[in-house]
């Protein structure tokens, strides 16, 4: 059967393991995927990610959560664009979360970016999702 939305049901996945305290999380594989992980890397509200190769041209992330004294960094995960309803913006037009405290996920055409880094290249596009 095939997934309407990878991305939220990443989310999804991602927001129910930190709740329920896991180490790792498990994904269905795909660049799109790792591209949104490598912002929330680089943004602070993850440890990291590695991709498992499972045989038969089958791949799978494998994410590890970011804890602080046993409590989750990502408060609140919410995908905003959605396969029913894309939301774009221009690049003067990119709402701050939680006034700069949080991060915006944007797909844009120099690749995706978390939305200080999109203002800084001068660049807009998709909403995928926002973090705080």
């Amino acid at each position: 059967m095939t997934m309407s939305d990878p991305l939220g049901d990443m989310l999804t996945r991602l927001r129910n393991g930190m709740h329920a305290g896991k180490e790792k999380i498990r994904v269905p594989a795909s660049n799109h995927k790792a591209s949104v992980l490598d912002v929330m890397v680089r943004s602070g509200y993850i440890r990291g990610y590695n991709i498992v190769d499972l045989g038969d041209n089958k791949k799978e992330i494998e994410i590890e959560p970011k804890y602080d004294s046993g409590e989750p960094v990502i408060r609140e995960i919410k995908r905003v664009s959605k396969p029913g309803r894309r939301v774009y913006f221009g690049v003067n037009e990119v709402p701050r979360y939680y006034n700069g405290l949080g991060i915006t996920v944007i797909s844009t055409p120099k690749g995706v970016l978390a939305d200080h880094e999109a203002r800084e290249q001068n660049v807009g596009g998709e909403i995928l999702c926002q973090v705080y």
